[in-house]
């Protein structure tokens, strides 16, 4: 097995014997000081924000194009964009003109085995939906909560996109009247020709179509996301607690390790400044090696000092003001003694 899965296995096995220590089923757990297999940490390939609009530009279909920018203008994962209800997205004209229009995140969809629905209750699980005619399947799709508590959050919406939601409502709207009592309406801003969850595979099938037609690099929905949070914190400069309030992630050393890339290219850019705004002046050492020269009795070059000078505005400066420290006192004594005629 390769390290990432007996990670996940570990990280599964702590969890079910911390539960067995909360029921006094067991004194200590077994795995919570096990060793984790050293793995490499491999950067996820992502989309540019380029890259993203040439995708927008090729998708013809309304819940993929919907999808993609709230993945990537909202940071919103897979299954919260797929169980959003319109109830959540806060785009009045007066929230828009305000520019305060935005979507409120707390629930997500999921399909749940039902044996886990029987044993556990609905405690997290807000609503289920009715299985299909003649179905038969032992999972259930449901709306649940978040698995934490910072992932419910609220994120405000770009404009443009708040009025591409505005426009999408209306078209729902229209389908709706269109299929009439054929429509089942859960009140889903992504939802199938009758109104029934719009599933991730579904969303994932569109995007593998899109890839193929466009021609565009290989990466998986979830990219998105970590395409959002790039953007994000090269926009805010680095801002990890503006950044974490839109993702939702639980720690913020979880930004930091996953998009540590990121921060390091913001740190090649502070080089690139400091290299700007104090390697890149004027040297002027050779100047200073010019005038020390005539202090010690040598002659310089008229020629080489006079090249120097031109070829820098700031170095004719530089040497100006050098010239009259040394010299000044003596060129104005000369000057008074012309005036008075001495």
């Amino acid at each position: 097995m390769t390290p990432c899965t007996i990670e996940k296995i570990i990280k599964l096995l702590r969890c079910a014997f911390h539960q067995a220590v909360r029921w006094d089923i067991i004194g200590k757990n077994p795995f919570e000081d096990a060793d984790l297999p050293k793995r490499e940490k491999k950067v996820r390939a992502i989309w540019t924000a380029d890259t993203i609009r040439q995708a927008l530009d090729n998708c013809q279909d309304g819940k993929l194009y919907i999808a993609i920018n709230l993945a990537f203008a909202c940071s919103m994962r897979m299954g919260e964009i797929t169980g959003l209800t319109w109830d959540c997205l806060h785009i009045a004209d007066e929230d828009i003109a305000n520019d305060n229009a935005y979507v409120w995140i707390e629930k997500e969809l999921a399909r749940v085995d039902q044996r886990a629905i029987d044993a556990l209750g609905e405690k997290d699980i807000l609503f289920v939906f009715p299985r299909l005619m003649g179905g038969r399947s032992s999972t259930r799709l449901v709306l649940k909560k978040p698995k934490t508590e910072s992932s419910i959050r609220k994120v405000w919406l770009p404009k443009t996109l708040a009025l591409i939601l505005r426009d999408w409502k209306e078209k729902q709207d229209r389908l709706k009247e269109f299929m009439g009592p054929d429509y089942t309406d859960y009140n889903l801003v992504l939802a199938q020709e009758t109104g029934r969850p719009c599933e991730d595979r579904i969303i994932g099938n569109q995007f593998e179509r899109l890839k193929k037609s466009a021609g565009l690099p290989n990466v998986v929905f979830h990219s998105l996301r970590h395409s959002s949070t790039t953007y994000k914190l090269k926009l805010n400069k680095g801002d990890l607690k503006a950044t974490q309030g839109d993702t939702g992630h639980a720690q913020i050393d979880m930004i930091t390790e996953i998009y540590a890339h990121i921060l390091d290219e913001d740190r090649k850019i502070n080089a690139q400044k400091f290299e700007t705004a104090f390697y890149s002046n004027p040297d002027m050492r050779p100047v200073e090696r010019s005038l020390q020269g005539e202090e010690s009795g040598s002659v310089p070059n008229p020629d080489v000092m006079m090249k120097q000078l031109e070829s820098s505005p700031q170095a004719m400066d530089a040497f100006t003001q050098k010239f009259i420290e040394q010299y000044g006192d003596q060129i104005m004594t000369q000057l008074a003694k012309k005036m008075l005629g001495t």
